[in-house]
């Protein structure tokens, strides 16, 4: 299997058609296009596409600064103990001129700019219900959804892509060293980081993928119906688990608090429990992305593909891990949407 893909091979640049393609051409024009990352997604092209629709219209397009967004990107990341992706935004920030908080970002300090302290200590808490942080968003009413979007389509991208890939692979050593190199590499992606998008082309994608109500804090806004798209081709994974496996896996996020697992593997044992041997794979898998996909393993991988027998593809591979991370990521928005749109200044 080709580094640095953990478990299932992207579908490479130069052999993708349909849908793949046009999202790799998309990627390639308004974003960065490296293999790995939103890559890995690419077995199951209706993950890609929303994943990518929601991302560009959150966190690339609109009215906020994508300095701020980027940062805010990275303070999810370190929270969700997602090396590759806070490495990838210190860059964009970097990119974005903004290099103190960039570096601070990076390393958990604390940026001197009291707006950017404040988006990142707000970004960072999105995991923790009833932080301080949040209950006094650092951005204007109009700039909410950009932001909200930014830190769960975050949340979604760093449990799939610490579940699929190996994260060391892909972060050069000189750049983990090195803050001159940051900046410098910085310069390669400014043209990227700095350029303006508007807001609404990521949507033609999404034509004939399954949907949701969009929610009511995105205000109407492209971001609103992506992330419902995302919500719902994510929650398709669900079919691939029985019913009580669905069940158990819902309960399970619902009562969580947002604390990293604990070490070993004994805190699956309660949601697992009286589960049918054939559904307890496929449960797991989805418990481990939501929750602690830094342990996912390859005898993970291994027994739920013996126990799906022939539905045990690569493509599937990437639904059930999508399943358990959008299960997450709804519960991270049940606690910092409704605060948000009390709290927002005007």
């Amino acid at each position: 299997m080709p580094a640095p893909y953990r478990f299932a091979p992207a579908v490479p640049k130069s052999l993708a058609t349909g849908q793949v393609a046009e999202v790799y051409a998309r990627m390639r024009a308004e974003f960065l296009l490296a293999d790995g990352p939103l890559m890995s997604l690419s077995p199951a092209p209706e993950l890609l596409t929303a994943t990518w629709a929601l991302l560009r219209e959150a966190e690339l397009a609109g009215r906020a600064s994508r300095a701020a967004k980027e940062a805010a990107a990275g303070a999810v990341a370190r929270a969700n103990r997602c090396p590759f992706c806070v490495e990838a935004h210190a860059l964009l920030v970097h990119g974005a001129g903004e290099h103190d908080l960039a570096e601070a970002t990076r390393s958990g300090a604390v940026p001197s700019d009291g707006t950017g302290a404040a988006v990142v200590a707000w970004a960072g808490a999105t995991r923790t219900p009833g932080d301080p942080a949040l209950a006094a968003p650092p951005f204007p009413a109009e700039h909410a959804a950009e932001f909200l979007g930014t830190v769960l389509v975050s949340h979604f991208v760093n449990r799939m892509v610490t579940s699929l890939l190996d994260e060391d692979a892909l972060i050069p050593q000189p750049l983990r060293s090195s803050g001159l190199l940051r900046r410098l590499a910085g310069l390669t992606v400014r043209r990227t980081a700095r350029r303006p998008l508007q807001p609404g082309p990521g949507l033609k994608l999404l034509a004939g993928l399954p949907t949701s109500v969009p929610p009511a804090w995105a205000g109407g806004s492209p971001v609103g119906v992506a992330y419902a798209t995302l919500r719902a081709v994510a929650a398709g994974g669900a079919a691939l688990l029985g019913p009580e496996a669905q069940a158990r896996v819902g309960a399970t996020v619902a009562a969580w608090d947002g604390a990293h697992a604990p070490l070993g593997a004994g805190w699956l044992d309660t949601p697992l429990a009286g589960l049918p041997a054939a559904d307890r794979p496929a449960a797991r898998l989805a418990l481990l992305a939501a929750l602690a996909p830094y342990r996912l393993t390859e005898a993970d991988v291994a027994s739920w593909r013996a126990s799906a027998q022939e539905q045990g593809t690569d493509a599937n591979l990437v639904r059930v891990l999508a399943f358990g991370a959008i299960t997450a990521v709804e519960r991270i928005e049940s606690w910092i949407a409704p605060v948000t749109a009390e709290r927002t200044p005007a």
